[in-house]
């Protein structure tokens, strides 16, 4: 049953993520210091203010709150905790580095291991996607509606080569490259694009905003097993997942799961 305090919750995360998204861009224009962390992965100054600022409005509203984010020290109390944020400062931080426009601010509220409340920016755009437990997912004032196709022949999709390739024999069109894991997924629940892939060992702050917007808009997001996520567990990665609207979800998992043992990135 929906619960009132979820909307709560989105608009909490809605306001909050429009604000980071201010201050991303204003590093963004000025310029800022990257480096490498390890995995080699890129991470600016601008992620490191982008989480702290989230971490401290968003543990201020609500103090009992876990809290799992890409640029903090993981901290195993999270565990013990029923509700928790799920943040990714910037997601698609190669993409924010090099001055494209394809990555976003991606914020959840998670209870019981799945997403009640979401919000996910996309400054470039000016637009943020969000989302509430029952209560739907909008865009600019628009309700989202996943696309429903009956046929992976024309489908739009975008993903890994690894993955998409699959779905290309049966004759889908595979996009470029959406840096930001959450954007790709956003896109299908926005009807943009038909279908969305992630590779083995996205975490837990790439998915779980996008993962309710998803939902909230009709279409589905699973394993290649079609389980859905799961999140706040111990190790927070998931293995590769299929996203589209239904029935073509069942077309693309069925058609890309031979990968099922493959690490392909996101």
């Amino acid at each position: 049953m929906p619960d009132a305090d979820d909307l709560v919750l989105r608009d909490l995360l809605a306001s909050l993520a429009d604000e980071a998204g201010a201050i991303a861009l204003d590093f963004q224009r000025r310029g800022m210091r990257t480096w490498t962390k390890a995995g080699a992965s890129p991470v600016t100054e601008a992620d490191i203010a982008v989480d702290r600022f989230l971490k401290e409005r968003l543990g201020a509203a609500r103090p009992h709150f876990g809290w799992l984010s890409e640029e903090t020290a993981d901290n195993p109390a999270r565990l013990d905790r029923r509700e928790l944020f799920i943040v990714d400062p910037i997601d698609g931080t190669r993409a924010f580095a090099a001055g494209l426009p394809d990555w976003t601010i991606s914020v959840a509220a998670v209870r019981d291991g799945r997403p009640v409340a979401a919000a996910l920016a996309e400054p470039v755009a000016g637009r943020t996607f969000i989302a509430a437990r029952g209560h739907g997912a909008s865009v600019a004032g628009r309700t989202l509606a996943v696309k429903g196709r009956d046929s992976i022949d024309g489908a739009v999709v975008a993903g890994p080569k690894p993955m998409t390739v699959k779905v290309e024999r049966h004759g889908a069109v595979a996009l470029p490259r959406i840096h930001s894991l959450a954007l790709r997924f956003a896109k299908v629940a926005a009807g943009e694009i038909d279908g969305g892939f992630a590779g083995g060992q996205s975490h837990d702050w790439d998915l779980a905003a996008a993962d309710l917007l998803v939902h909230e808009a009709g279409a589905s997001l699973t394993g290649l097993d079609g389980t859905a996520p799961c999140y706040n567990r111990p190790v927070p990665t998931h293995f590769p997942l299929v996203c589209a609207g239904f029935p073509l979800h069942e077309l693309l998992r069925r058609a890309t799961a031979e990968d099922r043992r493959r690490g392909v990135t996101t």
